[in-house]
């Protein structure tokens, strides 16, 4: 299996355990990641302007499609911006029209590329399949409870996804931890925002969301497993900043999928990316046997 890898802007300057597990993942998987010269999706420039957000997109899509490789991304959304620039580019001519004399000025043609866009954790699930992944777990987590975070970007618009999961109760990335031997809880407030993407604009806010997520945790889970960059900086890196701020500890470990998942492969938690991770890990990984 061959895919085309986009990083995006965040995870290669501020999340890289994200891109290190899904390496190694990949390679004890069989997956054969194929780098380009992408550059940033488009996504923070959207509210701004949407024509130029969406010019951006186009122009990652047109160089994904040269290769003929599906593209495969790790941040959700990125996965969402270049999905939507797939099918509005493909039905609003008058959008598409503007996006053309964006990319004129840089030289580059869009004309209606449109490769396969999926999420990492999607292509495990859908194209991988659940199956072979229990296939190659050699070291079970059976005993660890986690509580997996969708994110809001990863299967919402539902219009981008209609064969995929369900926006108000996803349980695909559930079933990938289940996959693994852990135990995936089912928990009031699941599909809640992390508070990422206002952290700009009311980082007060931003901050309560994500303090009450790990709040109602605390104690209950013996860790966290997210599939998005923003969704990772919120509880992991913020969750410090909370517990000084609040006066109270949350000790709660947060993940991402192929980091647990690379552990149930028997990849060396060394090779993980751990010692990014800025809440510790070494509870989790006794607990787990490691």
């Amino acid at each position: 299996m061959r895919y085309g890898l986009f990083l995006g802007c965040t995870i290669p300057t501020r999340q890289m355990n994200y891109e290190q597990s899904a390496r190694e993942v990949a390679k004890v998987l069989g997956i054969e990641f194929v780098d380009g010269g992408y550059g940033c999706c488009g996504f923070p420039v959207e509210p701004v302007d949407e024509v130029k957000a969406l010019s951006m997109a186009a122009a990652n899509l047109k160089i994904a499609s040269a290769s003929g490789d599906a593209l495969v991304t790790l941040c959700s959304a990125c996965g969402e911006m270049l999905s939507k620039a797939e099918k509005r580019l493909g039905k609003d001519a008058e959008t598409a029209k503007g996006v053309g004399k964006v990319l004129a000025q840089a030289s580059v043609a869009y004309t209606g590329e449109r490769p396969r866009v999926l999420h990492f954790a999607r292509m495990l699930h859908d194209d991988y399949g659940l199956d072979n992944i229990r296939a190659k777990v050699v070291k079970s987590l059976k005993g660890l409870k986690i509580a997996t975070h969708p994110g809001c970007h990863y299967v919402r618009p539902s219009t981008l996804y209609p064969e995929f999961d369900d926006p108000e109760f996803p349980g695909t990335l559930d079933r990938l931890v289940e996959a693994t031997g852990a135990e995936a809880l089912d928990y009031q407030g699941k599909t809640d925002c992390c508070g990422g993407g206002i952290l700009a604009v009311r980082e007060d806010i931003a901050k309560a969301m994500t303090g009450k997520k790990l709040a109602k945790l605390t104690g209950k889970a013996d860790a966290m497993v997210v599939v998005c960059p923003f969704c990772g900086i919120m509880y992991d890196k913020y969750q410090r900043t909370l517990e000084e701020e609040l006066g109270k500890q949350f000790g709660l470990p947060v993940l991402y999928y192929p980091q647990l998942l690379g552990l149930a492969l028997g990849i060396d938690s060394s090779k993980l990316g751990f010692d990014v991770n800025s809440v510790g890990v070494q509870s989790l990984l006794g607990k787990a046997g490691v």
